[in-house]
């Protein structure tokens, strides 16, 4: 193979792409993809502040490189859940990141503030591991975000992430999840924007990107996420490209082009009120947040006074 750019040896093929690259090249095609999309949903201007979700996974120091690369003012923030020493390597990696490109990094850990981690939490409230630990980032990046006044919450989900999500959301006809699936989640009612810059590039692709540029992450996943339905969504996703490269693309990118409208359209938004018991943005009386923290026996507003502190 050789790179469509320079004619030098590649060291990858994008098949969907119908390209290959040498390192120099595949660097520069996948900002430039995270540029392009940046610009294409309009996520953000070049002088607003971003926070970046960190995990120590490739997605999202991959991520955090390019926005630094690309100019941006983008800060970190890393929420240590307590998942034993997934946590502790997971946080090791972020920081040494951020140290390697003298970027500011925020920590908010869960052990610190509660004493506990979320697997307690997801087993005193009965809840599946991933849907606790999603609603506990959820609020603890929306809270950063609005005490650190930073323009929008950049996540790394990627390509394969959203064709995943989207395949769920349509065998479940999940209309009010198709409606607001999208890349630029605007701010409303207090919620802070939420972007997805990298959902032109898949897993390969971000792993390539953090190798080349000698980024060290955290390589295996979650062992809480272990069983997730999703997991079996993206190896029927991954067959299917295997097959036809480009399907997910064309699922995903093709649904936001086409298919978004309609049900974006046909979806009432949800009114947001102010939480009685913390002030953050919810749709009930008291928030989804305080009201499993208070199941676990734990203080909601703990997480509020570790703010206030900083």
């Amino acid at each position: 193979m050789r790179c469509k750019k320079c004619g030098q040896k590649a060291c990858m093929e994008i098949r969907r792409h119908r390209a290959a690259f040498c390192p120099e090249h595949l660097i520069e095609h996948l900002q430039n993809q995270v540029a392009r999309a940046i610009k294409k949903f309009k996520m953000f201007a070049p002088n607003e502040k971003l926070l970046v979700a960190v995990s120590g996974g490739k997605d999202s120091l991959a991520l955090w490189d390019m926005l630094l690369d690309l100019g941006y003012q983008a800060d970190g923030l890393y929420i240590n859940l307590g998942i034993g020493d997934y946590s502790v390597r997971s946080k090791e990696k972020s920081s040494n990141f951020a140290a390697s490109r003298n970027a500011v990094l925020y920590i908010v850990s869960l052990k610190e503030i509660y004493g506990v981690g979320v697997e307690h939490i997801a087993k005193k409230t009965s809840k599946a591991y991933c849907s606790a630990c999603g609603l506990v980032k959820r609020y603890i990046m929306n809270l950063a975000a609005s005490r650190g006044g930073y323009a929008a919450i950049v996540t790394g989900h990627n390509l394969d992430d959203e064709a995943t999500t989207l395949l769920g959301n349509v065998l479940h006809w999940q209309v009010g999840y198709l409606g607001r699936q999208s890349p630029n989640m605007p701010a409303a009612g207090g919620l802070a924007r939420k972007v997805k810059p990298l959902c032109r590039l898949t897993e390969r692709e971000t792993a390539a990107y953090c190798v080349i540029k000698g980024i060290d992450y955290i390589i295996e996943e979650c062992p809480m996420s272990v069983g997730a339905t999703s997991l079996r969504y993206k190896e029927v996703l991954n067959f299917l490209e295997n097959h036809a490269p480009g399907t997910k693309d064309q699922f995903y990118l093709g649904f936001l082009r086409e298919g978004q409208r309609y049900f974006l359209e046909n979806t009432e938004e949800p009114e947001l009120k102010a939480c009685s018991s913390c002030g953050q943005p919810t749709t009930a009386e008291v928030c989804s947040f305080c009201r499993q923290m208070e199941r676990a026996g734990l203080d909601p507003l703990a997480v509020h006074r570790a703010f206030a502190t900083e």
